[in-house]
Formats: structure tokens, sequence, C-alpha cells
């Protein structure tokens, strides 16, 4: 019998029970539509406590029925035949028959980590573990792992070469391929690392680590729903075309309550995707800057006015500039907020004209009555709004724009050099927004000058809130939006319980802090690998803020060995290029082989468009999946137009924003523009190793010296 026929026939085993699973699923729906339907009936009563009971019945089914609805696609993509005879499918959820006998093993349950943590060496019980792909409800593929032979029954058949090479061959299409059911031991041991401390998880490229720790975040969801949904998890990576590419991994495991946040858009209110010059962003994510900051914080508001003259009852009252100056510089001492003492500095002001009006205004009332009076005054509130003026943080930084003061703040902390470096990389902020560095920047003066008190609002989070304890939902539209807001929280929320950091080895000491208030009561997800990191700065500096972040919390190391992505062919260019500046460095072992080499063109400048774009067409015929143009970060909207109305599995990004990224083929233009450096020839080996099955290199001139 061919292996085709063995294929065709062991699918349509497999279909038989995925049909089964489905009915059973399309049954649950049906209960859950229908008790929600018998909630309405409970208002018939007339009571308050039936209004209650309804909500709740309804608002339960509802986010059950949503639940269902969410695990609809790929809902089986695993089987377990154990030695004892006994078979276990796992799939995104579990699903029980009428009689409570186990159709689905939910993939984060005891019962279902033998699929991912079972080896030839250590079978865990299984004999053979098989990888279900499906499309909707119909059964596509199948890969087996034979880990227990001498226990295999002699008619158990086993089909494929297995499913870890077979899935890294398949095309990834435009978000991130679900890796669940590939997941290998050395990973499975990090996913389910204690809850409590740190996990940190290094690894070079392609091992995994973004897949392990967006697993982990869905098995922490799991594993204590009531803590870490409750609290929330929060997901840090490097930019925003990363969280983009990453963002339907969690909703594709039935997670859908954490939160995803690149660095740049991490503090309310700003999506930054500017970046900075290398050394720039060094400067500006160094700790020197807080002091900056602070200076900045604590100085006199620009164009303030410079005296009060005001004529009270005959009188002349006046403060010079010297006299503000005192007073402002008493109402705000170093570690003062600025705007949590606006109303001391403004008490000062009060106190200072009532000493001048006792000693020259004769009928002086008292002084509640003469506050009163100033406050009535147009032209004195003002002067109170032109003097001490409620502070956003962008407002602040701005100022760093000006020379004189730049010069001034950062005087004695930042060198000669440093500060003309400086100079001119604030100049966007009114017109362009913030770069992702200058996001870290915001952040530590909304710390250093804290905020303004506010009234009291209605909770806008719940649009069916009425009062505290209450609350009515009155349509079935309403009723459907409340089941899938479920956890609502601020937009500058700080209070996660766990917070996951990807392509750690990049963020800055001053984002560390910003991450930092975000996670003062967290457990932690550390994830990274030092040889791919961007920072040229302090090391040491750098390992400070980490652990001031992290503070005294336990710490669990794992290390990923294994290069899933790339062939060993693609990834022997890419180790050659690290080799070059760090020839010690542990490297992971590439376990595939395609039998294609990698493709270096040089060209001239004027043939470099057009061989940009054939390469892209080329690559578009090799693969099924997408296509990751990179380009140096200061020619990507140059570069873009080159493959411009080719199709959308194209993305071009920069070589900083691929970080994190997979592609099945990668078009790496100029990278001899990006290797100038230590750091660049860092930022070249993630590049290159960013392609799955193709990567082709095109330059106008020989990079390879960056290789040797």
């Amino acid at each position: 019998m061919s292996d085709a026929t063995v294929l065709q026939q062991e699918i349509a085993v497999e279909q038989q029970h995925v049909d089964r699973v489905y009915a059973r699923l399309a049954d649950l729906r049906q209960d859950a539509s229908r008790a929600e339907k018998e909630g309405y009936q409970l208002a018939g009563v007339g009571t308050f406590g039936a209004l209650v009971e309804r909500d709740a019945m309804v608002f339960h089914r509802a986010r059950r029925r949503h639940a269902l609805d969410a695990e609809y696609e790929g809902l089986v993509f695993g089987r377990l035949d154990l030695t004892s005879g006994a078979v276990h499918y796992v799939g995104r959820m579990g699903i029980r028959d009428e009689e409570s006998q186990s159709l689905v093993v939910d993939w984060r349950a005891p019962a279902a980590a033998a699929f991912y943590r079972a080896t030839p060496a250590d079978p865990l019980g299984v004999v053979r573990r098989r990888m279900i792909q499906s499309a909707r409800e119909r059964v596509t593929n199948i890969e087996d792992d034979l880990l227990d032979p001498e226990a295999a029954p002699a008619d158990m058949r086993v089909v494929g070469d297995g499913a870890l090479l077979a899935s890294l061959s398949k095309a990834t299409g435009r978000g991130m391929r679900d890796i669940v059911a590939t997941i290998q031991r050395e990973q499975d041991d990090a996913i389910r690392s204690p809850a409590s401390g740190v996990t940190i998880v290094t690894g070079g490229p392609g091992t995994g680590k973004t897949a392990v720790a967006l697993h982990r975040a869905a098995y922490l969801l799991y594993s204590d729903r009531s803590r870490f949904a409750g609290g929330g998890i929060l997901v840090v990576g490097p930019s925003g075309v990363f969280v983009d590419y990453i963002a339907t991994v969690l909703p594709s495991l039935g997670e859908d309550t954490a939160t995803l946040r690149s660095l740049g858009s991490l503090v309310a209110g700003y999506d930054a995707t500017r970046t900075d010059p290398t050394a720039v962003a060094a400067l500006k994510g160094s700790l020197r800057m807080r002091r900056v900051l602070e200076r900045a914080s604590h100085d006199a508001v620009p164009g303030a006015p410079t005296e009060l003259r005001l004529l009270y009852r005959g009188a002349l009252l006046r403060l010079d500039a010297a006299d503000l100056e005192r007073i402002r510089r008493k109402a705000l001492p170093r570690g003062a907020r600025r705007n949590e003492v606006r109303g001391t500095g403004f008490d000062r002001i009060f106190d200072a004209l009532w000493t001048q009006a006792k000693g020259s205004v004769k009928t002086l009332p008292e002084k509640q009555e003469f506050e009163a009076e100033l406050a009535d005054r147009t032209d004195f509130r003002d002067f109170l709004r032109a003097w001490w003026p409620r502070f956003t943080p962008m407002r602040v930084l701005r100022w760093l724009a000006e020379p004189a003061r730049l010069r001034g703040y950062a005087n004695g902390l930042l060198s000669r050099e440093e500060i003309a470096l400086l100079q001119g990389s604030f100049d966007g902020l009114a017109e362009h927004g913030p770069t992702i560095a200058d996001v870290a920047l915001l952040d530590e003066l909304d710390e250093l000058m804290g905020r303004p008190r506010q009234p009291a609002r209605k909770n806008r989070n719940n649009p069916f809130h009425v009062r505290d304890g209450v609350q009515e939902v009155s349509t079935y539209a309403d009723r459907q939006a409340l089941s899938r807001a479920q956890i609502v929280r601020d937009e500058d929320y700080r209070d996660y319980a766990h917070v996951v950091v990807d392509e750690a080895q990049d963020v800055t000491p001053m984002q560390w802090r910003m991450i930092g208030r975000r996670g003062a009561y967290a457990s932690w997800t550390i994830v990274g690998d030092p040889a791919q990191t961007a920072w040229s700065g302090d090391a040491e500096e750098l390992d400070r803020a980490r652990d001031k972040a992290l503070g005294s919390r336990r710490r669990n190391t794992y290390s990923l060995t294994t290069n899933y992505r790339n062939s060993s062919e693609i990834f022997a260019v890419a180790a050659r290029v690290i080799r070059t500046i760090m020839p010690d460095l542990p490297l992971p072992s590439a376990v595939r082989s395609t039998g294609v080499e990698p493709v270096d063109l040089v060209v001239g400048a004027a043939q470099l468009p057009e061989a940009v774009r054939e390469a892209a067409e080329k690559h578009l015929s090799d693969v099924d999946g997408t296509i990751g143009v990179i380009t140096p970060v200061l020619r990507r909207d140059e570069m873009a137009g080159w493959v411009a109305g080719l199709p959308e599995r194209i993305q071009v990004v920069t070589a900083l924003q691929a970080k994190g990224m997979e592609y099945d083929a990668v078009v790496l233009v100029e990278p001899a523009e990006i290797a100038v450096d230590a750091s660049g020839t860092r930022t070249l080996y993630v590049a290159l190793s960013r392609a799955t099955q193709r990567l082709t290199t095109v330059g106008t001139r020989d990079w390879h010296g960056a290789a040797r």
C-alpha cells in the first residue's frame, strides 16, 4: 500500500473523530444560546432578584458561547496513543460528550503535558504522537512521531517525517504560525516554570523564544485565571510591526485577555514608530537622562511672567522676578512633583501678597475673604495659569529642543560631544511626535511631575454602569458586547499580575524603568538573546536598571538550544557574521537542511532597484508564504517603492523592525550599510536569520568582510 493511500486512510480516521467533536460543539453552542434566551424569562417574575439573576445568567451564557465560537478554527490539533491503550485528543479547549467522556483534552491541562514533553528518550507512556492539521472542520494532513517503537501494536500506522520538521517546512502566512503542536521539552519546561518570580528564557535565532513567551502567558491564564486574568498580563515587544505579527497567537489559543504593547505604545496616548540613530537612542536610554529630565521638570516655564503687579483697594501689591523665583523654589524642592504641588505654589503667592497687604492696605478684610477677592479677578487667574500651568510630559520634553536649555539641563551629566549629538533630536516632537526612545522619557517625566488631581468621573469602561454596585443590561446587543468585553482596563493601567518582555536584549535602562512601573507587583517572563542586542551603552547600567525593575524576585533561567526556524544553509551565513565579533558565542543548532544555498548578488547602484524587485518576484514563485524585504533603517520608504504593486505577501521592514519576525523568504538589501560597526553587525545577524526557506542578499558592494 502506497504512502499516499495510508495517509488518506489515516486522515479519514481522524476526520471521523473531528466530525464528532464539531457536532458536539454545535450542541454546546445551541445549549448556551437556549440558556441565554431562558434567562430573559426570569425578568417576568417582576422582582429585583430576578433581574439580577437574569443578567448573571445571560452574561455567563453569552461568554460561554463566545468562548465556543473563538475555538472553532483548528479545534483539534493532536492525538496521543498511550501504552495503556488509551487515546487522548489534544486541542484548544476541553470538550466532553453527553456521557461526560472526554472528546478533547485542553492543551494546558496536565493530561496534555505529554504531548509536549514526551521524547524518544523519555516517551512518558506515549507510543505515538500525532499532529493533526485542519482547515475549519476538514482535516488536511497528519504527521506522526513514533516515540516508543517497542510498545507499538503491529497494526499501528506512522505517517510523515515527524510533527516538528514537517511544520517548519510549511508557509507561515501573515500572522505568526501557531506552533503549539511542535513545542519540545526544553520549551515546555520554560512554559511551565513556576508562576511566581522571574522566568528568563535565552536562546539564539529561531529557537522559539517568542512562542515560549506567548504560550507561557496562555498557560498562566489557564492555570490560575482568577489571578492572571484578574490582574492582567502585559506582553511587551520591540516594535508595532512585531506586536501585529504576534497578535493572533494568544487569541488562537483561546486567550484574548492579555494586553499587547510595543515599546513605542506603552505610554497612553502615544504609538511611536520613529527611531533615533543608534548613538542617540543609547543616550536617550541612559539613566543619566533621568537627571536631565529632573532638572527640566523643576525649571521655570519658558515665557512665564517675571512680575506680578496688582492694585488692591488703592495699594499696589508687587512681586518681582526674584520673589517669584524664591516662591517657586520653596514650593518645588527636589523630589517634589510639580503638578502635585501646584496648589502649594499658589498658596505661597497668596501668602506673599497677604504679607504686603497687611502693611499697605488700611481696610484689610480677613485673609480668607482677601484670597477670595483675588481669586475672582481675571487678571490674577491669568497670571497663575501662566506662571504655574498644568504640565504635560510632552510640553516639558519639547523644552529640550532649545539648545540653551538642553545644555543647561545636561551640564555635568553629559559630555559636550553627547550634548551636541542630542541637539536636534527633539526638533520633530511637535510635528512628528516622539521617537520610540522618547516614549520612555515621557513616562519618566510623568513620574517626575505627577498628575494634577482629577474630579471623580463616571465609569466609562462599563457602559452599563449606573452607580456603585448597580448596572443594567437591557438589550440582546448589550449582552453580546458585555460578554465579549470581559475585563476592561484603563488605558494607563499599571497593576499587571504578569509581564512578558520579548526581545529583552534591546530594552534600554530608561525603558526598563518604564516597564517596571507597570509590573511592580507582577511576576515576569523575560525572553531574549544577548547576541542580538542593539544596545551600545553601558552594560553595567543596563543590568542595574533591569535588576531594579525585576526586584528581588526569585529567578528561573532556561536556555533554548535548537534553531527550528532557519535551514542549516541560511543559519551558516548568519553564524559567520556574528562570529566576527563574538567568536566564542554558543550558537543554537539548526536542525533542518533544504539543500538550497543563500544567493548573494552585487550590482551597480543603478541596477539595485530592479535587482531587488526581481529577487522579490522570484521568491513569490519559490514559496507560498510571506516574503520579507529587509532594508537599512533610513532607506525603508525608498526601497518600499521598489517593490510597490507586488502582492501583499511581501512585507518591507527595516533591519530593526525585523527583530522577532519570521518570513518564508527574505530579500536583504544593502547588508554593508547595516554592518557599519559592532552594533550593526549584530543587527545584520538578526536580519540574516529571519528566513525559514530562502535568503537573497542584494547590495552595491561586497559585505562579507563582516563575516571574515
